[in-house]
């Protein structure tokens, strides 16, 4: 099994979109796990940012009831891939989980033509660039994970 773990850094509007986007996508497949948490601690315990789930909603992706959480050190042992949403969350991610020694930790554009940083909407707005980047960002990592 290949289990995936988002971040970003509250856990209310990219990963929590990323880890919806991508159990959409992998849907039938019993051998991929999904999680999405937050390198901070600001946002612990609230829900998915009403404009995150509206733009989910309106592309037919399907949500719980999503709750932010912070990554802890034992989940870069219990987890295949990390992937961030931003260069700016692999500081915070590092103070966390120490080195990335078995190169587990990417950025979600690093599976596409384009690598690159995946904007935050919190501060944009453009949660419907943010959604097409992430669900380009999901199709190239289930590619590559065969």
């Amino acid at each position: 099994m290949t289990k995936i773990l988002f971040l970003c850094h509250g856990n209310i509007c990219r990963s929590p979109m990323a880890e919806y986007v991508m159990k959409h996508l992998a849907l039938g497949r019993a051998d991929i796990y999904i999680e999405s948490k937050a390198v901070s601690s600001e946002e612990i315990g609230n829900s998915i940012y009403p404009k995150a789930a509206a733009t989910l909603k309106k592309y037919g992706i399907p949500f719980g009831n999503h709750r932010a959480r912070r990554i802890e050190r034992q989940d870069y042992n219990n987890f295949d891939y990390i992937i961030v949403m931003e260069q700016y969350n692999l500081p915070r991610l590092f103070n966390i989980i120490g080195d990335d020694v078995d190169n587990k930790v990417y950025r979600l554009l690093d599976f596409t033509e384009t690598a690159g940083d995946i904007e935050d909407p919190w501060y944009t707005g453009n949660f419907d660039k943010v959604f097409e980047q992430i669900t380009k960002g999901c199709k190239g990592l289930i590619q590559k994970i065969g």
